[in-house]
């Protein structure tokens, strides 16, 4: 039997305050939801646009009380926060993802096995806790590699690429993690993903598949849609779709791709939640990706993903403001007619801190994206 719909003016509660925390109480608002923001102590954008806010930690004992009393329903705007505290939130109130499948997202070696025990593609991998079994997967893979902390990894952070060659005590000893994984090397075309929602009655709708560049190892441009064949179109599709199955998921995900050559494609990671490269969604889809999970999440069907033109969307770093306090002038973003300015509302611009992003809707989308890029580049003063 399918669960009770949550209708509006239910309040939603949501695990983190940052921008994807901030979108989503955007359509909250307009589709007539309340929502509680726990920030966990972090700097949260969301909390001028929530409904209510608790500023304490994930492991607070009262906030916990708080959280599963004043929601409804709750979700979570990104994966690194503690098991203990999911499997609370979710002993008070229905929690959708499942706090299952929220960690297993968030560690990559759970992830992989995961991934491994569906027979769903991905690179070869080594499970290491010691400098022994480091050496030992060096030698199995014969080749180059990359080390990845089990936990608590995003835009690049713990991860060192290996030649094969080096000594694994030395570099044991360097990377200072209990847990690892060696990655086999991946060379690829490009990097794609799809946006997948699931809701409680088995309902499914993807987004269609997109290309991601990146710049520093962050997100740097999405390209919608993909430039791929119709069948690479309808393998990412159904890898996404036999993921959300196995996980009999409730809310959207991100499902990243490496694209290889023969049109080989391999899942790299899972987002149990809406991910910056469904962020041209919101202006040049039907639904947007911030409104499919609030669809998925309170139990209703799900809209629609048509794209309505092509699009790219632009990743606003730090490195582009002219100063930590100083905005860029918008007015070299807003001369394209087309160009949908999101602002996350952070106070500090730092190098690599997503400050907010632009999407570039209809034709020459990509060549427009680039020009304003670089020009936004050249007036930053020192933050690359």
């Amino acid at each position: 039997m399918t669960p009770t719909p949550f209708p509006p003016g239910s309040t939603i509660g949501i695990l983190g305050g940052g921008q994807l925390a901030r979108m989503l109480c955007m359509e909250a608002k307009r589709m007539g939801y309340r929502t509680l923001v726990w920030t966990g102590g972090l700097e949260a954008p969301a909390t001028a646009l929530c409904d209510a806010v608790i500023e304490l930690p994930f492991d607070d004992v009262i906030a916990i009380s708080q959280f599963t009393t004043a929601a409804d329903v709750a979700t979570a705007e990104f994966e690194n926060i503690p098991r203990a505290t999911l499997d609370a939130v979710a002993a008070g109130v229905t929690l959708r993802p499942s706090a299952s499948a929220i960690a297993t997202c968030a560690n990559r070696e759970q992830e992989k096995t995961f991934l491994r025990e569906q027979n769903i593609p991905c690179a070869p991998f080594w499970i290491v806790t010691n400098a022994e079994e480091l050496a030992r997967a060096m030698q199995e893979l014969n080749g180059p590699g990359v080390l990845k902390t089990s936990a608590f990894g995003y835009d690049g952070k713990g991860q060192r690429k290996l030649l094969g060659t080096e000594n694994a005590i030395v570099v044991w000893e360097e990377f200072q993690a209990p847990r690892a994984i060696l990655e086999g090397f991946i060379t690829f075309q490009s990097e794609l993903s799809v946006m997948i929602a699931r809701n409680p009655a088995g309902e499914v709708r993807c987004f269609d598949p997109v290309e991601n560049q990146h710049r520093h190892h962050i997100l740097d441009l999405t390209i919608a849609p993909a430039a791929i064949s119709l069948e690479l179109h309808q393998q990412a599709i159904a890898i996404a779709t036999r993921i959300v199955s196995a996980f009999d998921y409730v809310g959207i995900m991100g499902v990243e791709f490496f694209l290889q050559a023969g049109g080989i494609i391999l899942v790299n990671e899972m987002a149990p939640r809406p991910h910056n490269s469904g962020h041209h969604t919101i202006d040049a889809c039907e639904t947007s990706q911030f409104e499919q999970q609030l669809r998925a999440v309170c139990g209703l069907p799900l809209g629609s993903t048509k794209l309505l033109c092509p699009a790219v969307m632009l990743n606003l770093l730090g490195d582009m403001w002219p100063g930590i306090d100083q905005a860029p002038d918008w007015s070299i973003v807003l001369s394209d007619p087309s160009a949908a300015l999101h602002l996350y509302g952070k106070k500090r611009a730092i190098e690599r801190r997503k400050m907010g992003h632009v999407t570039f809707l209809g034709t020459q989308a990509h060549d427009r994206a680039e020009n304003i890029k670089a020009r936004l580049l050249a007036a930053g003063l020192g933050l690359r």
